[in-house]
This record gives structure tokens, C-alpha cells and sequence, in this order.
């Protein structure tokens, strides 16, 4: 809509600003890459200036909205002059405020509020400025109640204008250095957890590694259960992120045997049901030292730890859970902590020989094992030369 351009307080000094700065500033109208040759803007100051998009339908509007902008060094201006062309210009300039008509052909300043807003990230603040002669109240209040964040009347008056356009911008730029720094108090705190994750977790490990090497001479056991589970996992579908768990998890599945008289852990022979009993509580003891981890991977470690030794068909421990009542992971540790006790030696026996081996676990499927997660391990990790590459 046409307006004129003059100080309504001030009359004749406005007058004389407008005419300088029509004078001292030369906008071209050309043709933009983005928003067609209905557009036109103002030379680029600066990457880091302010950038500016006016929506008017009215070609004289805009040139005079560019110049007052350029005389109050306000920042980077585009002008749009069909309303239908702006948001595909909007995407692609990402501006800092948009001043915007409020009556326009084709799609007025309500419908193209509406659309600006809807394309805005949830949390980014973006001013816009409306530019309306219209006093109508009911008129300012729809505008508001759709994310508008200041009027312009016309005829407007210039040092208002300006003053409520760097107000925008202020406001704008603070918020984008909150952003920032938000986003690198995020980092750093993320940062931090990630270290106190990993010093928990090494703690941890180094305590398993120390329950590991009572009945294991290597202390290797824990490492090759975490990284035959993450096989397993892989390649029975489950997705990276859970692989890389199981990975880290695993390692401590028997931390609990840390509990365990050596008596008892260490002993050649079968145990007593008082002595299988006991040796039992190395699952509860080791989901008690895992729990109440703030960390995803120590809630799975604590997972895996009491439920490892449970059975497919519920004659396991502690809980005598059965078939899928038994959460995923400890199934996937239960078929690799098996595997590696009976293929490797202890310091109370002997390896037991591979074909043995995998002939008990066929034997144990759909009793001790999930039958499905067995039948992959069976035909996809193993055969009679041991583990398959990698």
C-alpha cells in the first residue's frame, strides 16, 4: 500500500532527511537469483551484518523502506515485492527481521505470518515488524495473536522507525548469542558427563577385570563375552547404537563374582546345592554394584548382570524368567558367555573341545538358549574351526 514517506512529528526536518537520504543513497532494482525479478536489495555491507527482508507490494515502498534502512546502517536489505515469491526467499536468506505489509494481493500479511512462522525452528526467535495504516484494534490483535512483534503505521514517522527496527536487531542478536552460548554450556556439560561416564565405567571394568582374573588367568573372559555379544547383536539386527552397548556392557556381566568366596568360585569340583546357591549371588551382587547408574550403558550392564544366567525355559536364576520375559541383551550374553567359558580353560578345568561344545549348545536350544538367537550364532559366528573373521 502507497504511503507517504515524512515525519508526522517533526514535519519539515523528516521531510529533509528523506529527501538527503534519497539523495546520499542509491538502491538498484535487479533482478534476485532467488526471489525473481520482483525483488530487488541493497549492495551487501558485511557477512556479519544484519539481514534484512521487506515484503510490500508496492515497488515505492520498498525502495524507500531500503533507503531508510541503509541511512541508519541497519544491515543487509532484500525487497519482495510479490508476496507469493517470499517464502521461498525467506528460506533461503534466513533474515534477521522481516518488515512486513500487511495489505497485499494474492496473500495478505496475515496468510504470509502464518506461513513465515510455520517455516520458523521451534525456539528461534525472528522479529517481525508489520506495516499497516489500518488503526483497526481487532486488526493489531489477530497480528499479535499470529507471532507479529511490532506495527509500523503509516504514514510513519522516521526516527520511531528506525529506533523500533534496532530495537528488533538487538534483541535478535542477543538472542542468537544466548543461543550460542546455551549450545556451548550444552558442550561442555555433555563434554564433562561424558568424562565422568567413562572414568565410572573404567572404575568399573578395572573392578570386573579384578573379579575376572580369580578364575580366569588371562583376565581376557569379559573382553571377549562384550565383543562376541556385540557380533551377535550385529548380526541378529539390532541397531548400532545397542551393539555398541552391548560392547561396552557385557565386559560386566560376572562383576558380582567379586562377592564370591574363592572357596566356592575356585572349587575343581561340582558344588553343593548350599555352594550353587551362593554361587548364584553373583548375579543380584552384581546388578546391586550397577545400580542407580545415571548412564544408558551401566542400566544395561546392571540388565545383563541379573538376568545372564536366566533360561529360555524358566529354570534359570534369580527370577526364573522364560522365553521373552528374558530382556534381549542377557540373551545375547548368555549365548556368548557360554560359548567362551567352555571353549577357553579355567584355572579348576580344562578347555572343553569345540565340537563338544557346540553340540551342547544345539542341545540347549529352546531350553537353555533362544532358539532364534542361537540359530544365528550357530550358523552366521561359528563353525568347527572356532569363531569365523570378522
Amino acid at each position: 500500500m502507497p504511503f507517504p514517506f515524512a515525519n508526522t512529528l517533526h514535519g519539515a526536518t523528516a521531510v529533509a532527511d528523506a529527501s538527503r537520504v534519497a539523495v546520499e543513497v542509491s538502491t538498484a532494482t535487479v533482478s534476485c537469483s532467488v526471489c525473481g525479478p520482483g525483488a530487488s536489495f541493497s549492495p551487501p555491507l558485511k557477512p556479519a551484518e544484519p539481514r534484512i527482508m521487506i515484503v510490500d507490494d508496492e515497488q515505492s515502498n520498498v525502495r524507500l523502506l531500503e533507503r531508510l534502512l541503509a541511512h541508519g546502517k541497519c544491515g543487509n536489505v532484500t525487497g519482495i515485492t510479490d508476496p507469493r515469491e517470499a517464502l521461498t526467499c525467506f528460506h533461503e536468506l534466513q533474515p534477521d527481521l522481516v518488515l512486513l505489509d500487511l495489505h497485499m494481493p494474492y496473500m495478505d500479511g496475515f496468510a504470509l505470518l502464518r506461513a513465515l512462522r510455520a517455516a520458523t525452528a521451534t525456539g528461534e526467535y525472528l522479529p517481525v515488524l508489520m506495516l499497516t495504516g489500518d488503526d483497526d484494534r481487532s486488526v493489531r490483535e489477530q497480528a499479535l495473536a499470529l507471532g507479529a512483534n511490532d506495527f509500523v503505521a503509516k504514514p510513519f514517522e522516521l526516527s520511531e522507525t528506525l529506533l523500533r527496527i534496532r530495537n528488533l536487531l538487538e534483541t535478535r542478536r542477543l538472542h542468537l548469542v544466548l543461543g550460542r552460548e546455551n549450545r556451548s554450556l550444552e558442550e561442555r556439560v555433555a563434554e564433562r558427563t561424558r568424562q565422568l561416564q567413562e572414568s565410572q565405567f573404567e572404575t568399573l571394568r578395572r573392578l570386573a577385570q579384578a573379579a575376572e582374573f580369580r578364575d580366569d588367568d588371562t583376565g581376557q573372559h569379559t573382553q571377549r563375552v562384550g565383543e562376541l555379544s556385540a557380533r551377535l547383536a550385529r548380526v541378529a539386527g539390532l541397531d548400532d547404537d545397542m551393539v555398541e552397548h552391548l560392547r561396552l556392557a557385557a565386559p560386566l556381566h560376572d562383576i558380582g563374582k567379586i562377592g564370591i568366596p574363592d572357596t566356592i568360585l575356585l572349587k575343581p569340583g561340582k558344588l553343593s546345592s548350599e555352594e550353587f546357591a551362593v554361587m548364584q549371588r553373583h548375579t543380584t551382587i552384581g546388578a546391586s554394584i550397577l545400580s542407580d547408574g545415571q548412564s544408558s550403558f551401566i542400566q544395561m550392564a546392571e540388565t545383563i548382570a541379573l538376568s545372564h544366567h536366566e533360561r529360555w525355559d524358566g529354570s534359570g536364576y534369580p527370577n526364573n524368567l522364560a522365553g521373552s520375559d528374558i530382556p534381549l541383551v542377557a540373551r545375547v550374553v548368555g549365548i556368548a558367555d557360554f560359548f567362551d567359558a567352555l571353549t577357553h580353560a579355567r584355572p579348576y578345568r580344562g578347555a572343553v573341545p569345540l565340537p563338544a561344545v557346540l553340540e551342547l549348545m544345539r542341545s540347549e536350544s529352546g531350553r537353555h538358549f533362544d532358539p532364534a538367537l542361537l540359530e544365528i550364532f550357530l550358523t552366521e559366528l561359528v563353525d568347527m574351526q572356532g569363531l569365523k573373521p570378522v
